[in-house]
């Protein structure tokens, strides 16, 4: 975790008010977490924090893409990262992050990593279902969507078995129409 100590924020001797700081978040970032899923990540976050006298505001945004495979089509596509997150900084007696809002830190820190939060954040604002953009325009042309097109249930079939009822049923009906 050693390339995640870039992530640290020393809050200690920055003064009052707003500070920026961004980050450019690649699969080398993943790695650091053991977590495979995105082939190539280019992402950008942006940290704004606000030191307050009693506590401390980040707002975090990130904004990017992630390369992943399509779940229909497990053809590689970029999919768009967009996402935001808030978050409050307090200082006590012992850590606690219990609180997705609020983060309570010990009085005598004085730096917050924020790689955690950017991680989580990224794997979030990832859709849970990851349509390629050709797959949803009907422009793409795949072995996986020409055998998911033969394999489709025809309508048709459906509607003529919908029609052709079996004659038991019918004399049953008949029952509730002679009232």
């Amino acid at each position: 975790m050693k390339d995640l100590k870039d992530f640290s924020i020393p809050f200690i001797g920055l003064r009052l008010g707003s500070h920026l700081f961004e980050y450019q978040i690649s699969k080398k970032f993943f790695e650091a977490y053991n977590f495979d899923e995105f082939n190539d990540c280019d992402v950008h976050v942006s940290i704004n924090l606000t030191k307050k006298s009693t506590f401390i505001e980040l707002d975090f945004k990130v904004k990017g893409s992630v390369n992943v495979p399509c779940d229909v089509t497990t053809e590689l596509f970029d999919q768009e990262v967009k996402g935001d997150l808030h978050l409050i900084v307090k200082f006590g007696p012992e850590f606690n992050d219990d609180n997705d809002d609020v983060l309570i830190i010990p009085h005598e820190e004085y730096q917050i990593n924020v790689s955690q939060y950017i991680y989580e954040l990224i794997i979030l604002s990832v859709p849970n279902k990851r349509i390629h953009p050709k797959v949803l325009d009907g422009t793409m042309e795949s072995e996986a969507l020409k055998r998911l097109e033969e394999l489709k249930i025809k309508e048709n079939n459906a509607a003529e078995e919908q029609d052709s009822t079996d004659p038991r049923w019918d004399k049953l009906k008949d029952l509730l129409t002679d009232k």
